[in-house]
């Protein structure tokens, strides 16, 4: 199973494992990961899951579509590496992904 190392805003980390198809907001719900609220329950119409890709991983995620661009529009803090974690679906491939949490709680 895929893991996922999720980097909290206090700096502490936590890694977990994630089945297949499962969103990266899905397995910090599941997780109980503080900062990702998903008030909308992954629907992308709220940007309470938005975190930051790591660096490195930023060749290997899926394109953004533009429904996805313009939730991140409405988050606190934007970025490049911006992503909502409810619109990235894991995969083999993104074992050991990186993923910084966002302050959502503003």
């Amino acid at each position: 199973m895929p893991k996922i190392t999720f980097i909290a805003q206090d700096g502490n980390r936590h890694e977990v494992e994630v089945e297949n198809g499962y969103s990266v907001m899905e397995a910090a719900i599941n997780n109980d990961i503080d900062g990702i609220v998903a008030e909308c329950g992954g629907a992308c119409a709220c940007a309470t899951c938005h975190s930051y890709v790591d660096e490195a991983w930023l060749d290997k995620m899926p394109p953004m579509d533009d429904m996805e661009d313009s939730m991140l529009d409405a988050a606190y803090e934007r970025k490049d590496n911006s992503r909502l974690t409810c619109q990235i679906e894991m995969k083999d491939e993104l074992d050991g992904l990186v993923i910084h949490v966002a302050d959502n709680e503003y």
